[in-house]
C-alpha cells in the first residue's frame, strides 16, 4: 500500500467522493472482505459489493487475497493507499494556471503555485510507479513565528534573494543530460483551528478563537498598499 496515491482520472475523482465508498476506503486501510465491511459500516453485503467492484474499476482498492471458505471463495480486498490526493489535472480547462497571473505577493498565487506542484508530482508518481522507480524529490517544512510584520518581510526578501543566488549557481542550460527541476517556495499564515462549538442546547454557532482571524489587511506601517491581485501582502 502506497502512502498518498494521486487520482487523475475524472472518473475515479468522482467515484472516491461517492460518501460510502470514502466509509469503504477507509475502511480498507485494514484488509477485508466484503462480509467484514458490512458488518462493521452497517451496509448490506450486496451494496458493499457493488462500491468495491467500482472502487476496483478505478484503481482505488485491490485485492490481497484469496481465502477458501468451503465452497465458497471469499475476496479479501485493501485500499491501494493510506490516503488520495486528486489531481488540479481533474479539472482540465479550468484548473489553476500560476504562468497567467504571477504576483508573489498574492494568496491566490500561491495557491496556483500548489496547484501546479500537486499536478506534475502526482504524474511524475504515476509514471515512477509503472516503471517501478523512485522519484527524485526534495522538500522542507518548517514553522516561522514573526515578532512584527516588518520582521515577515525582512524574511521573505531574504529568502527570495538566497534561492535566486541558489538557481543563479547550479543552473546550467547546456549540460549534456542535465534535467530541469522546479524550486516552489511559499511563505503564508497558519489557519488557527476553529474554536470547540459551546455547549448551549440552541446556539449551533461557535465563536471564532482569538488571534484566528487572518491577517490579510495591508502592512500600512511596512509596505504601500497592495495592488489588484495582491490581497496576502507578505
Amino acid at each position: 500500500m502506497l502512502d498518498v496515491a494521486v487520482i487523475e482520472e475524472p472518473a475515479a475523482a468522482e467515484a472516491s467522493l461517492d460518501p460510502i465508498r470514502r466509509r469503504i476506503l477507509a475502511a480498507l486501510a485494514e484488509p477485508g472482505s466484503a462480509a467484514a465491511l458490512a458488518a462493521r459500516l452497517g451496509l448490506a453485503r450486496q451494496k458493499v459489493n457493488y462500491h468495491l467492484k467500482e472502487l476496483e474499476r478505478h484503481g482505488l482498492v485491490e485485492l490481497a487475497e484469496e481465502r477458501r471458505k468451503g465452497n465458497v471463495t471469499e475476496r479479501v480486498y485493501r485500499a491501494t493507499a493510506g490516503s488520495y490526493v486528486i489531481s488540479p489535472a481533474v479539472l482540465a480547462a479550468v484548473s489553476p494556471d500560476p504562468t497567467r497571473s504571477p504576483d508573489q505577493l498574492s494568496a491566490r498565487w500561491l495557491l496556483a503555485l500548489g496547484s501546479r506542484l500537486v499536478q506534475e508530482v502526482g504524474a511524475l508518481l504515476t509514471g515512477a510507479a509503472r516503471a517501478q522507480r523512485r522519484v527524485a524529490s526534495f522538500g522542507i517544512d518548517a514553522e516561522v513565528r514573526f515578532a512584527s510584520a516588518a520582521d515577515r518581510t525582512a524574511f521573505a526578501d531574504g529568502l527570495a534573494e538566497a534561492v535566486a543566488g541558489l538557481v543563479a549557481r547550479y543552473h546550467d542550460e547546456s549540460a549534456p543530460g542535465g534535467r530541469s527541476h522546479r524550486v516552489v517556495v511559499g511563505l503564508h499564515q497558519i489557519p488557527a483551528a476553529p474554536a470547540p462549538a459551546a455547549d448551549t442546547g440552541t446556539d449551533t454557532g461557535a465563536a471564532a478563537a482569538p488571534g484566528s482571524a487572518p491577517d490579510t489587511a495591508p502592512d500600512t506601517d511596512t509596505a504601500p498598499d497592495p495592488g489588484p491581485g495582491q490581497e496576502n501582502a507578505r
